[in-house]
């Protein structure tokens, strides 16, 4: 009965109720520090002769190689604690049979069609320009978890080919709006970082290596959103701390599935 209960509430609860939370500069900081380490380790194992995460964990190929989609913290719980918010650090691999690097990166570089490719995360999406192995990307999300929110982002996405086998790919978020009333009549933008505070920064670093007769896909999520507020853990938590998790193991899933026939 309980249960149900609270089923009730969370189709009911305004999002109003949550409250609005500003960005800090403390806070960004913080997160920026963060992923200055992190990037500096991932170039390190970018250029190292272990460069898949999975090579490193006990029985992850057997399991990629029979068809699993993984996904998981990269230390801990996946969430780290900062002044004013939580750091979501994921980290996931798939294997995709009988294709080869080039085709793999060619779809993923489809941005117009990220739209259809990674439903339901990706409402709308547009490649804003290319030069090279440098994109500007803008995508509308859909995190979807007891709450509906939906974003406007905007994206840098730069592709680095190492050799014939393998590429990594870096994706900053440079804008995250969240959108009152998507879809209706009086739909707006909040001021960027003056808004809910589910995700202020989306960052992806993304992985590629042809070999065993296809292609292993790894990426690694870092986002950024607010601290879980007092009495409203109930409801927060689930998309703060479970949605990284979830869109990862979508995104995975979904760039696997592009290829099935």
């Amino acid at each position: 009965m309980v249960w149900r209960v609270l089923c009730l509430l969370w189709f009911f609860v305004p999002m109003g109720d949550v409250g609005m939370v500003e960005l800090k500069q403390e806070t960004l900081e913080a997160f920026d520090n963060y992923v200055r380490t992190a990037e500096a380790r991932l170039d390190q194992q970018a250029r190292s002769s272990r460069f898949l995460w999975a090579d490193g964990v006990k029985g992850a190929k057997d399991k990629l190689l029979h068809g699993h989609v993984l996904a998981q913290p990269w230390a801990g719980e996946g969430d780290i604690g900062i002044a004013g918010g939580l750091i979501h650090d994921w980290v996931g691999a798939v294997f995709i049979p009988g294709v080869t690097l080039d085709t793999v990166v060619k779809m993923v570089q489809d941005y117009d069609r990220a739209r259809l490719s990674y439903k339901p995360d990706v409402m709308d999406s547009k490649l804003l320009s290319r030069t090279g192995d440098d994109f500007k990307v803008y995508m509308r999300l859909l995190k979807k978890k007891v709450l509906t929110v939906v974003l406007n982002s905007e994206h840098d996405v730069h592709y680095t080919r190492v050799d014939d086998a393998r590429c990594y790919s870096r994706s900053r978020s440079t804008r995250l709006a969240e959108v009152q009333n998507p879809g209706g009549r009086d739909e707006r933008e909040l001021p960027p970082g003056k808004d809910h505070g589910f995700l202020w920064r989306l960052n992806s670093y993304w992985r590629f290596e042809q070999r065993d007769g296809g292609v292993y896909v790894e990426c690694e999520a870092i986002s950024l959103s607010r601290s879980v507020p007092t009495g409203l853990g109930w409801m927060i938590n689930p998309i703060i701390r479970t949605l990284p998790r979830d869109s990862l193991n979508n995104t995975l899933r979904c760039t696997r599935d592009a290829f099935k026939k």
